[in-house]
């Protein structure tokens, strides 16, 4: 039996024959606009000294820069939940989990040591310690 080939035009845009997911220059014009105000933004912020502290500054910033990654992963890598049957989504969600707990771990961790092991204050315990 011989191999059947696919005759029809083959639109350079399209993701994948399995999936209804195109890939359009509205989309990537869209993301590029998108990550261009989500970078000025944030830019402008810290050169204006518009918010009150470093603190409040660090944290709208990282709020900005989780926003772009999102952009970036459904405008650039396409993710979503049709691609792959879920399978990609999946991944990125496992990979996120296991991110924040090594990241959490390593803070506490690290908290504890410190508040640990520092030398107590008094100089007089230190000159008994064995």
């Amino acid at each position: 039996m011989a191999a059947q080939h696919h005759t029809g035009h083959h639109d350079d845009d399209h993701f994948d024959g399995e999936q209804d997911f195109h890939v359009s220059y509205k989309g990537y014009a869209t993301g590029f606009i998108l990550s261009v105000i989500l970078t000025a933004i944030p830019f402008w912020l810290v050169m204006a000294k518009v918010l009150p502290g470093p603190k409040v500054t660090g944290l709208v910033i990282l709020a900005f820069a989780a926003v772009q990654m999102v952009v970036h992963m459904v405008y650039f890598l396409h993710m979503n939940a049709k691609v792959e049957g879920g399978w990609s989504m999946l991944a990125l969600l496992f990979t996120v989990a296991l991110v924040v707990i090594m990241l959490a771990g390593s803070v506490w961790v690290m908290y504890h040591m410190n508040a640990n092991m520092m030398p107590t204050p008094d100089p007089a315990a230190m000159r008994n310690m064995p």
